[in-house]
């Protein structure tokens, strides 16, 4: 197929309907907006059906129903929205079902603003909602990467049964990009027929039980153990990460990932012209993180430098990648405003020559 024109928020609506769901349920939040907007207008033409519904409560739950029934099925937010569906998501994970997650995010805390903001990363990698459980988290930085990251979503939540969030800022949602879909894709996970789903009992298949209360302790204990087990699994396999000048001599390493990882490659391209060595590590997997990639690519600089559109929280993940290894330094903004290359490239030079603090680890 050739490429078209999108706008990131219609580039995911379409990845998700090519990826097979034909379920949307959802509530208008800027800057996403255009998700369901898009959605409610294509899901007809596809034999699915778009639910505006009353509340982000009330959209997160219709999803844990058509999850147990073993449907692919998404939502799309912004950050208070998702703030909402924190229970649900748990609930998701507790039951062990399958849910894409987008999250487009704007400045917060609070209602904060409809402006561009990496806020969010705590609480989508640390669980967010109630219990012990993760959700895979998934960074895009271009539009393309978020069509492709929503398809790839739906294949890791159907392979681990588990909650997936795509995680973009809000500038992923609302930029527009060249973005190519691909007419035959195969699952990147075997995915077997879901004999879990709640679908009706018949004789040849034993009775779905969709659940996530257990009243007793140790039945509970048995199905936390075997759900960290799982956890384990997907921190090994499902690491993603991209590496840039990784190859080189490096004197900084810079950690940033969605749209600020492309406003820094610009400020280490910059930088390298005028002979100052710098490197990128971009994350695109949140959760898992990619530790090790991390302490090994950190090994040649002799400082790592954090940006990203918060006041400082990936910098904890880093902290525990390198365990004070490397002298770890902070760009960040707030508000919605944005980080510039040349803002970044300072940043790198005031490391260089002494003038920036170190973050220590709280």
């Amino acid at each position: 197929m050739a490429k078209k024109l999108m706008k990131g928020c219609e580039a995911i609506g379409e990845a998700a309907i090519r990826a097979g769901c034909r379920l949307f349920f959802g509530y208008p939040i800027t800057p996403q907006n255009e998700i369901p907007e898009y959605l409610s207008q294509r899901m007809p033409q596809v034999g699915g059906t778009f639910v505006q519904a009353e509340s982000e409560v009330a959209a997160s739950n219709m999803i844990y129903g058509a999850a147990g029934a073993g449907e692919r099925v998404f939502t799309s937010s912004s950050s208070p929205g998702i703030s909402l569906m924190q229970e649900a998501v748990s609930y998701l994970a507790g039951a062990e079902l399958p849910a894409v997650i987008v999250n487009i995010m704007r400045a917060g805390p609070g209602l904060g603003g409809i402006l561009p903001s990496q806020a969010d990363y705590l609480q989508a990698t640390k669980g967010g909602g109630h219990g012990d459980f993760n959700a895979i988290v998934l960074a895009p930085w271009s539009v393309q990467e978020a069509a492709d990251l929503v398809a790839d979503a739906f294949d890791l939540a159907d392979f681990y049964r588990n909650p997936v969030y795509v995680l973009g800022d809000g500038l992923v949602g609302q930029m527009m990009e060249p973005v190519e879909f691909r007419d035959e894709r195969q699952p990147i996970r075997p995915l077997e027929p879901k004999t879990w789903a709640s679908t009706g009992w018949k004789k040849d298949r034993p009775r779905a039980v969709i659940n996530s209360l257990y009243l007793d302790a140790d039945t509970l204990e048995r199905h936390n153990v075997d759900l960290q087990a799982k956890f384990a699994t997907i921190r090994r396999d499902e690491v993603r990460w991209q590496g840039y000048h990784l190859d080189g001599d490096y004197d900084v390493l810079i950690i940033a990932y969605g749209t600020v990882a492309r406003v820094c490659l610009t400020a280490v391209e910059e930088l390298r012209e005028k002979g100052i060595n710098a490197a990128i590590l971009r994350p695109i997997s949140l959760y898992p993180f990619p530790y090790q990639a991390l302490r090994e690519a950190a090994q040649k600089a002799s400082a790592v430098l954090v940006v990203e559109l918060s006041a400082g929280q990936m910098v904890q993940d880093v902290h525990l990648a390198l365990q004070g290894s490397r002298p770890v330094h902070f760009l960040g903004r707030t508000g919605g405003n944005l980080v510039s290359p040349e803002e970044a490239a300072a940043k790198v030079a005031d490391v260089l020559e002494g003038r920036s603090v170190e973050v220590r680890h709280a």
